[in-house]
């Protein structure tokens, strides 16, 4: 059975203050910058859980669950801040991560139903995905989506984190940060419009609610009707709402309720038809397959293969609507300066139903349904003790943490109608029915030690699952009807993991530091052969250097690293044109720079270089020792942006980026004859503040964002399938502040 139905049919995202310097276990440092909120000067955070200066990340809880700082932290960690959030304005994902180091996006072209992207040359978009610090539970065709206005930043941490939060890939995770109350009065409303029809409305505003402080609120919300560049077929709206609220009775204790509610509506097919018919072997007969001659060898290609640009599916059944929520909180409570607990918690649901249709090149037209559930629940709860043993400072997590998945999927598909008979654009019966839950408990232990310059952080986990899928099917499902086949498969696994790393804290700003660690990540679904995905197991080496340079708010940061993961999960087009999961054997080694600066003269900088050399070690006969599809060796990003601060342009900010993605193959096998042409893509910005023309407009704002300015639309072929680039965004935006 498909297990991740992307329907890739092919026949059916120095402002630094020099602030006092302290002494700590005989390291000079700059004091934390602990800033809620966004101010002119583009500081933001949530104490205790992620503080930036601009682009600049000072500290993140992701890492360690500690707080400490970036730069002494042994682990590779790039921060999307909240002013990189508002000044290029994405809008998924994708886009948000667009400008960090080893992460790929866009693999499959344009296709707003998941959040797709790999990290590594490792596919991590149903298991790398944590809210707040739980993981975000995905099925295979359940994924939540995210919106990007909801965020205060993104922190994506680099190498296995199994060991304090148990299932996750061997690459990393990506940990989002919802936007949380504040301790003072704000609010914004905004409006936008641009391409593709859009009109949307957005607002954010909180504070406290009483004198005291002891409780303060934030509601998020916004709304948007719009399509994209496939028009009505493939549709962009969405309604968004998250309500969150802080209880603090005193210094010691906090609470936040943290709430989310989604129902978006998009395309259930974004695909291009694919031509295959002109395909053949070195014999001249027509293939569909890698060795038709049976020969135990490959066949070399020619003939053209690949998207055409006639788009497949039709507007008139092809919506895929999602509605998502989650309700859930974050108590700590501190007993002394010594001894705290915290406990993050989250129950959240999923519902989608997908419609998905095709026309091929002759007017033959098959349609499908998919509905699907998906319930989950995570808590987390540790215990951080800290302590001494001679010089050395610990800070010791001893913790706990269980995660529950369900979720019901509902699959039917419809009869191939070849012209002249008229479509039906109705249901089909659904005929396949999939049930899985999946249940994690983990308890870890992780020693956080500093002894003069150095940080030395150790940690092991145990992690038991057990996995139950059950899977019917029927010609039609009617009350009485029988069944056709009926199977249940349980399985159960349990799994050490650890991580130990090390760095030395030089005070000329640099910081070397190197890590080893393994992961163990239980992945939903089936296989090609119908039998339960089987975890995925791995670990990575790795090793860096990081540079705060003295006196300037900018770092500097270079990373090579190792990675093996076994069973480790990757997509691939079969004959039908599904793409379904497989699993394989494979290693991905490489080196990663970037750089990010906000300077006191008002420059803004992101700049990253990746290189990721991936080989399959086991899948099959034809494929061991290739690329991964879709994953190239060279990748570079640089944003660059300039906020007027004086003179008669004070207000004016201005902004553009490059992305460039190099040379890829567009399957397993390496095949030349689809491979990825090397392509770069351009973004940039403008905004102006009111307020310096017109001290009334004071909190007035106009901003225009574009992506892919330049159009650069290619076709893209991943896993076997090809599709194309998403074309030039323009969105305008008018906001008021107070």
């Amino acid at each position: 059975m498909a297990t991740c139905l992307r329907f890739a049919l092919a026949a059916t995202v120095s402002i630094l203050p020099l602030a006092a310097k302290s002494q700590e276990a005989g390291v000079t440092q700059l004091d934390t910058i602990n800033v809620e909120g966004r101010g002119g000067n583009g500081t933001s955070g949530t104490p205790g859980v992620a503080t930036s200066d601009g682009y600049v990340a000072k500290t993140t809880r992701t890492a360690t669950k500690t707080d400490l700082p970036v730069h002494e932290t042994p682990a590779t960690i790039n921060t999307v801040t909240a002013k990189q959030l508002q000044d290029r304005n994405p809008q998924n994902l994708q886009e948000a991560l667009a400008y960090t180091p080893g992460v790929r996006g866009g693999a499959f072209g344009f296709d707003p139903r998941y959040d797709s992207f790999f990290v590594r040359g490792v596919d991590i978009t149903y298991t790398g995905v944590f809210r707040d610090g739980l993981r975000q539970f995905n099925s295979p065709n359940g994924l939540f989506r995210l919106e990007p206005y909801g965020l205060e930043s993104i922190s994506i941490l680099k190498g296995p984190a199994s060991a304090i939060y148990g299932a996750s890939a061997s690459a990393g995770i990506i940990d989002l940060i919802s936007k949380r109350p504040t301790d003072y009065k704000f609010g914004e409303v905004e409006v936008q419009g641009g391409s593709f029809e859009r009109k949307q409305g957005n607002f954010d505003f909180g504070g406290p609610l009483n004198e005291e402080g002891g409780v303060s609120y934030r509601i998020t919300a916004l709304f948007r009707d719009a399509e994209t560049g496939l028009g009505k077929a493939v549709k962009d709206d969405r309604a968004f709402i998250a309500p969150s609220i802080t209880f603090k009775p005193s210094d010691k204790t906090k609470l936040t309720v943290l709430a989310e509610f989604m129902d978006a509506t998009t395309g259930g097919s974004a695909a291009y038809n694919n031509n295959y018919g002109l395909l053949f072997d070195k014999h001249g007969k027509p293939i569909f397959g890698p060795d038709v001659d049976g020969d135990g060898n490959p066949d070399q290609l020619t003939g053209s293969y690949g998207a055409n640009r006639h788009f497949g599916a039709d507007a008139r059944y092809n919506d895929f609507n999602q509605k998502q929520g989650r309700i859930g909180y974050e108590f700590e409570h501190e007993f002394n300066d010594r001894v705290s607990v915290r406990q993050n918690l989250r129950y959240s649901g999923l519902n989608t139903d997908q419609e998905y249709s095709f026309f091929d090149d002759f007017g033959g037209f098959s349609n499908g349904l998919v509905k699907e559930r998906n319930r989950a629940f995570g808590v987390d709860s540790y215990l951080k003790t800290r302590f001494d043993t001679g010089p050395a400072s610990h800070t010791l997590l001893t913790g706990v943490d269980v995660g529950h998945l369900t979720y019901n999927s509902q699959q039917g598909v419809g009869p191939y109608l070849a012209p002249p008979a008229e479509p039906l654009f109705m249901d089909p019966a659904l005929t396949t029915f999939n049930r899985q839950t999946q249940t994690i408990t983990g308890v870890y232990a992780q020693d956080e030690i500093k002894l003069d310059r150095w940080r030395l952080v150790i940690g092991g986990r145990h992690d038991w699952l057990e996995s139950k899928f059950g899977q019917e099917f029927a010609d039609v499902k009617k009350n009485g009807d029988p069944k056709v086949a009926k199977s249940t498969l349980y399985e159960d696994e349990g799994q050490f993991t650890g991580r130990a790393a090390l760095s030395y804290v030089a005070p000329n700003g640099f910081t070397p530091y190197a890590s080893y660690g393994t992961s163990f990540n239980a992945n939903s679904g089936t296989v090609v052969n119908a039998s339960v995905a089987k975890p995925t197991k791995g670990e990575t080496a790795e090793a860096g250097l990081k540079y705060d340079v003295p006196g300037y708010n900018a770092s500097i940061n270079g990373s090579v690293f190792w990675l093996k993961q076994v069973d480790g999960v990757i997509f691939d087009v079969d004959s039908t044109g599904l793409n379904r999961q497989i699993q394989l054997d494979f290693r991905s080694r490489g080196f990663e720079l970037d750089a990010t600066a906000s300077l006191a003269n008002g420059l803004n900088l992101i700049a990253s270089y990746s290189y990721t050399d991936t080989k399959i070690l086991k899948l099959s006969q034809f494929t061991e020792g290739n690329e991964i599809s879709g994953i190239p060796k060279h990748a570079f990003a640089v944003w660059a942006g300039y906020d007027f601060k004086s003179g008669p342009a004070r207000g004016l900010s201005l902004g553009a980026g490059v992305r460039y993605t190099g040379q890829n193959f567009g399957d397993n096998l390496n095949r030349s004859v689809i491979s990825n042409e090397a392509r770069a893509f351009v973004d940039a910005k403008a905004s102006y503040d009111f307020e310096y023309v017109a001290p009334k407009l004071k909190g007035v704002s106009l901003q225009v964002n574009a992506s892919n300015l330049f159009d650069t639309v290619k076709q893209v072929c991943t896993s076997g399938y090809c599709y194309y680039d998403e074309g030039r965004k323009v969105i305008a935006s008018v906001k008021y502040r107070w």
